[in-house]
């Protein structure tokens, strides 16, 4: 079986390891969403991951609801995102862009976002990150198949937008709650017409995302990222393995280059997830690279790889305080522990102050 330190080729991308970096949301944008230089040292200091999976990024003014996270609708964004990719190309590492809409997460208070949209009239529940501070949500107005097409069109030109800022390729945003996620799962989905209802009308959205990104990148050049078992930001789903065994069937058919399902342990590992994994299921639909994420480590990520379960492991939180993770990982170096109170409060403390080990 494949080493996690051993090369593989992601549809189109050769990556050296099979450590993937998983999006992580830092918060160092400005107020504007446009990314700045600071973010081109982050990750140039997590350049030898295998492939780096970018931090969710919006792709339109309705689609991002969390305050100083980057954008890629504008020209200005698209600039400041060029210095990021060029840094982590010239250490040999690869980037694609994690595409987002956020749906009903998104809260009317930001400039210019309006009531949010989703694929029913469905409020989330909680409270919503702001400029202000957090605020209770607000309801989703239920998109019309209008809206959907204007946001198919949003998601291709943040594609084009993509390649104009030098990245590798792209990955779709489909998981935790989020747009995508509220059409595929059956609480937050309540629609009658062909977007609702039915396993096949309720992955209908993603595979147009999916092939709408795919003919401007490349299929070869994109990737999806789903979150089948638990609740997220309340949504779920009543019978996920027959729902997501579907949409990565969709997803193989459009021949999307590799698929990373969120899906936390169950039982005798960390036992978050509500039942025993969707993983192996969507991994036989689909005939991409399969990668998974969520807690691991670099034994346990090893450990999956050697039982066939995936073919690569995205890390999130061990990218924070380790940006030399495959090193570590490949000499038994002890990983640091990183600091969740200065996650998404800007600044270089908690973001670029993480040393490499001696």
């Amino acid at each position: 079986m494949p080493s996690l330190l051993d090369p593989i080729r992601l549809g189109a991308l050769p990556a050296r390891n099979r450590v993937l970096m998983a999006p992580l949301t830092r918060a160092r944008a400005t107020r504007d969403h446009v990314p700045t230089a600071m973010m081109v040292e982050y990750y140039a200091q997590r350049a030898s991951a295998g492939l780096i999976i970018s931090e969710a990024t919006g792709i339109s003014p309705q689609g991002l609801g969390w305050p100083y996270a980057p954008g890629i609708w504008t020209a200005e964004q698209v600039a400041a995102w060029r210095p990021v990719t060029a840094a982590v190309h010239e250490r040999g590492g690869l980037i694609v862009s994690q595409l987002w809409h956020m749906g009903r997460v998104v809260h009317p208070s930001l400039p210019g976002r309006g009531q949010p949209v989703s694929s029913s009239a469905t409020t989330m529940p909680g409270l919503a990150r702001t400029y202000e501070g957090k605020e209770p949500h607000v309801e989703a107005r239920a998109m019309t198949e209008d809206d959907i097409r204007a946001v198919l069109d949003d998601y291709r030109q943040a594609a084009r937008n993509a390649l104009e800022a030098g990245f590798d390729g792209v990955q779709i945003h489909a998981a935790n709650g989020y747009l995508i996620d509220q059409f595929l799962r059956d609480n937050a989905n309540f629609r009658t017409d062909r977007y609702g209802g039915s396993i096949e009308n309720r992955i209908r959205f993603l595979r147009e995302v999916a092939a709408a990104v795919a003919e401007i990148v490349g299929p070869d050049r994109t990737g999806v990222r789903l979150s089948p078992n638990e609740e997220r930001q309340g949504v779920n789903d009543s019978d996920p393995e027959p729902l997501f065994e579907a949409a990565s069937a969709a997803l193989s058919e459009i021949g999307v280059a590799f698929l990373e399902v969120r899906e936390p342990g169950y039982e005798g590992t960390n036992g978050k997830a509500e039942r025993p994994p969707v993983a192996p299921r969507m991994r036989a639909a689909f005939r991409g690279a399969f990668v998974l994420n969520s807690d691991y480590g670099g034994e346990t990520g090893q450990a999956a790889l050697d039982a066939g379960q995936a073919d690569a492991i995205s890390f999130g939180r061990p990218f924070i305080a380790n940006p030399d993770l495959p090193r570590r990982i490949a000499h038994n170096i002890p990983l640091s522990a990183d600091d969740t109170e200065t996650w998404y409060t800007g600044g270089a403390n908690g973001y670029v102050d993480y040393p490499p080990a001696a």
